[in-house]
């Protein structure tokens, strides 16, 4: 943020592939026994935490920053969505396979699907391309990305991983599934975190939680990848525009308690509906309170 280092290409490059890794990690090691029981829940969640920021987002943008309805939406839309930042800190108090972080595994895709359907509209708006062929080739290119993801990438990782037992190749292995999901993803019109997501859930039975090759993919992630990540988005911020223009800092005070606020709304009124403990709701807006990669 002091402008020390220039965010040249190779912090742009480790960002992007930081971010990545936290939401493979997310999927990688998720309990898929834990997602099938609480899929509901979690598409439940998924659908309140993203409801509510919209809709008092959208109102925010309209009647106390005075926007346009296209960027008060694409504020409702950045406030909706939401990254698993805080993921690793619950990875490493083995909090992973609780109930409450399944629910808000799942529940995060739900919004950031909704989120970036959401953006597809906007953008398309903005060129003057929301004809029904748009929607409908949009869609066509992400059941093909699906289909791929489902029905090839599981049997392309059974054959590999018979014949080849090298720690360093089933790495490299790993690494090449998860960027060509993200690329795909790309691809389709989604963004890459949403196919490095899906690539974690793809390969999440072929990994065993204690194995050589699952403490690779955490050391690196966790003392390589996510830090650059970290560091690639504090060096986005422009602490002089701060306080060179004074309307920024109400902007910026009006936007943080909007999204802090929204989604706490969404954890309480998923702990009411779905009768969760009070840790449980906790649990749920500290995994669904970071805003900043999803919305950049």
């Amino acid at each position: 943020g002091l402008n020390i280092l220039s965010r040249d290409s190779s912090f742009e490059l480790f960002g992007k592939v930081g971010l990545y890794y936290i939401m493979f990690l997310a999927s990688l090691e998720m309990d898929l026994e834990g997602l099938k029981k609480n899929r509901t829940r979690g598409i439940a969640f998924g659908l309140i935490t993203f409801t509510i920021p919209t809709v008092i987002g959208f109102a925010v943008g309209q009647w106390v920053l005075h926007l346009p309805w296209e960027a008060s939406l694409l504020i409702s839309c950045i406030i909706a969505s939401h990254t698993l930042i805080a993921y690793p800190i619950v990875g490493r108090y083995g909090l992973s396979r609780h109930d409450s972080v399944t629910i808000a595994i799942a529940g995060t895709m739900i919004a950031l699907l909704l989120a970036l359907f959401t953006l597809a509209g906007i953008s398309a708006s903005a060129e003057g391309d929301v004809s029904a062929q748009f929607w409908v080739f949009f869609l066509l290119k992400c059941v093909a990305y699906c289909a791929i993801v489902f029905f090839v990438f599981p049997r392309f990782t059974r054959y590999f991983f018979k014949h080849n037992s090298d720690n360093v190749t089933q790495f490299t292995f790993v690494l090449v599934m998860l960027f060509l999901s993200a690329a795909l993803s790309e691809l389709a019109g989604l963004e890459g975190l949403f196919g490095a997501f899906l690539a974690g859930l793809v390969l999440n039975r072929y990994i065993p939680r204690v194995s050589p090759l699952m403490n690779r993919i955490e050391f690196v992630g966790n003392a390589l990848f996510i830090p650059y990540f970290l560091i690639s988005v504090g060096m986005l911020v422009n602490l002089r525009s701060m306080f060179d223009h004074r309307e920024a800092l109400f902007v910026i005070l009006v936007l943080v308690v909007t999204a802090t606020l929204v989604k706490w709304l969404g954890a309480w009124v998923t702990q009411l509906v779905l009768r969760m403990k009070a840790a449980e709701r906790r649990m749920l807006f500290g995994l669904s309170n970071a805003h900043a990669a999803g919305a950049l």
